[in-house]
């Protein structure tokens, strides 16, 4: 009798490393997001042991292990590395399988994806260049209101008018942040500036691809529901959010991983190895 199978995708950003596990049916068995830190590779394998210890899985039980995000080259264990732009469209598509469009906003950079009706990729647009708009940008935006960050989207909800922001530089964009609260705006009201100067960013991105039909928005930032109301808002439509939006990369290498292992397997076969 064989054993039944397990696969592991690990998603490596700037500021949280995931892992998903899922069977061989494509069920997800756990899932963990830890803080990157200083160290993507230390990160990687704890988040690895801590999704392990949820499953109840050990190491030697996982067939296939995919790594993704601007760390993947630190996860040394992994049997294949994989763009996050393919395991973000497996991985949206697996919550949502009508998406076409999927809006990526992580802790260090943005990225907007169109795939064709199929689910693969046709374009795609990315910001990795400056934070703008990220989270880190937001982290240093909830510091300088001297609120917390998970408040940003609550709070944003209550505004009654927004106050336009002028530049997305997070250092300008703090230091106009800081004048505004000497000027006595409300809180509220400069972050639905922050949030509608984010909308208008990501909004150009999508433009600038031609996505269209149904979207679904993932990375941290889809936690804030200002932004996701913004970015609706200026897009004209809802948006798909999966019920924990920073792990679908992760589970997108998963599911690759997945794949790949059969395509092994498969060409194993065929040449009778």
């Amino acid at each position: 009798m064989s054993r039944k199978k397990f696969f592991a995708g690990i998603d490596v950003g700037s500021l949280t490393a995931e892992t998903v596990i899922i069977d061989e049916a494509g069920a997800m068995c756990a899932y963990n997001i830890f803080p990157t830190g200083a160290n993507s590779r230390k990160a990687a394998e704890l988040s690895v042991a801590a999704a392990l210890e949820s499953s109840k899985l050990k190491s030697e039980d996982i067939t296939y292990t995919v790594a993704t995000g601007y760390g993947r080259i630190s996860v040394p264990f992994a049997n294949k590395k994989i763009t996050e732009i393919s395991c973000h469209a497996r991985g949206a598509r697996y919550f949502f399988p009508a998406t076409r469009t999927i809006i990526d906003i992580g802790g260090q950079d943005s990225k907007v994806i169109r795939l064709d009706e199929e689910g693969k990729v046709v374009d795609f647009s990315m910001n990795d260049k400056c934070a703008a708009g990220t989270g880190r940008f937001l982290e240093v935006m909830a510091r300088a209101l001297e609120v917390r960050l998970d408040e940003l989207g609550e709070l944003s909800v209550k505004s009654a008018k927004p106050v336009p922001i002028t530049s997305m530089c997070t250092v300008f964009a703090e230091s106009e942040v800081v004048s505004l609260i000497a000027q006595g705006e409300a809180k509220e009201d400069i972050i639905s500036g922050l949030h509608e100067a984010i909308s208008q960013r990501i909004a150009g991105m999508v433009r600038h691809i031609g996505g269209d039909g149904e979207m679904t928005m993932t990375g941290g930032v889809a936690k804030n529901q200002g932004v996701v109301r913004a970015i609706g808002g200026k897009l004209g439509c809802k948006l798909n959010i999966p019920n924990e939006p920073q792990i679908v990369g992760a589970l997108g290498a998963a599911l690759l991983a997945q794949g790949e292992y059969e395509k092994t397997i498969n060409q194993a076969g065929f040449t009778g190895l």
